[in-house]
């Protein structure tokens, strides 16, 4: 990560931030504005967590907390932080501590996981969902990050943040939605950004209807990475998606495996009642050794996504790419895949 390009683009659309008054909530009811996050202000402490693969060495959350002071606020270290465990960043008790500590301290108002890997589902069942349902905070991340947010949502019943780990290359486009969401309170449309004069680039940020799909629909937004959501299937942490506007990616994955993931949630009642689908990018996901009239990527999400009868779209600016959306997961969104747009209808945080 480029700590000196990162602090330049989030310090510049900080500027921005601080020289345009903060958008407000409003109109939202008490009662539902309760289950709301507190929106971020400059000069707030948040908590930095590894629920899952261990950092490499200790320099790597120095340049974490670099940016996250370059956002306006303050990073506190989890007590576990730096913790190693095999290939885990510390025991599942451990990590699981440090969640629930950092939803219980006041003052921390809202928590970074400095990156994905594996492990989140581990800790799952160490969770204090007494402590977390009582103090809802922003959680943001991404990946194996997902374990989290799928069982906040199913367990905590509040908006956690879909968007780029600490750790990751906050680059403008990234602060800037983020910025609109967590600090603004904002409804921004999510669109791929405009391609330029590169072919390549344009045809990877166009977004593709699938199969019949087209129109509008609204309803929650829940999903993450693809792997690890369908991990938990079966178990007490995945919530209903019912109406819920599905959204997914992945990395590394061939289309074979896609197509197995795919059939299992099919097969698990997941799919059948959405309200839409958003299927992010994919990087990477070519079986290698693929043989002459095998499935594409292409096909395996026609397959199964194309012949809902549900509005769905392929292509959309979030997974494992540099500048990718935030999506809030338990937000209420307006799906486009026509115009392959997803637009939020309320703000978040209060």
């Amino acid at each position: 990560m480029d700590i000196n390009a990162t602090r330049r683009q989030i310090m510049a659309g900080l500027a921005a931030m601080l020289s345009a008054p903060p958008l407000l909530a409003a109109g939202v009811p008490a009662a539902k504005a309760a289950r709301k996050p507190s929106r971020l202000r400059v000069g707030d402490t948040v908590g930095l967590i590894e629920p899952a693969s261990a950092s490499d060495d200790p320099f790597q959350i120095q340049l974490v907390e670099e940016a996250i002071v370059a956002m306006g606020l303050k990073p506190k270290r989890a007590v576990h932080l730096l913790n190693r465990y095999g290939y885990l960043a510390g025991q599942d008790k451990d990590r699981a501590a440090d969640i629930n500590a950092m939803f219980a301290d006041p003052d921390v108002k809202a928590i970074f996981a400095v990156r994905g890997g594996w492990g989140s589902a581990r800790l799952l069942p160490y969770l204090d969902w007494n402590i977390i349902r009582a103090n809802p905070k922003l959680l943001t991340g991404f990946s194996d990050i997902t374990a989290l947010h799928m069982a906040i949502a199913a367990k905590g019943g509040f908006v956690t943040l879909h968007g780029p780990n600490a750790g990751s290359a906050w680059g403008k486009a990234s602060w800037d939605i983020y910025r609109e969401i967590a600090f603004d309170a904002g409804t921004p449309l999510f669109t791929n950004p405009v391609g330029d004069e590169d072919r390549m680039a344009q045809r990877r940020w166009r977004t593709r209807v699938l199969g019949t799909g087209n129109g509008k629909a609204q309803g929650k937004l829940l999903g993450g990475n693809l792997t690890v959501l369908t991990a938990l299937v079966g178990t007490p942490y995945l919530p209903s998606f019912d109406g819920a506007i599905l959204f997914i990616e992945d990395v590394d994955e061939a289309e074979y495996r896609i197509d197995r993931m795919l059939t299992q949630l099919g097969q698990a009642g997941v799919l059948k009642n959405l309200k839409g689908v958003v299927f992010g990018q994919c990087t990477d996901c070519v079986n290698k050794g693929t043989s002459y009239g095998a499935f594409t990527l292409n096909d395996v999400l026609t397959q199964h996504l194309g012949g809902l009868g549900i509005p769905a779209y392929q292509g959309a600016f979030f997974g494992h790419i540099t500048d990718q959306f935030t999506l809030p997961v338990g937000g209420m969104a307006e799906i486009d895949a026509d115009a392959g747009t997803l637009r939020l209808l309320e703000p978040v945080v209060v």
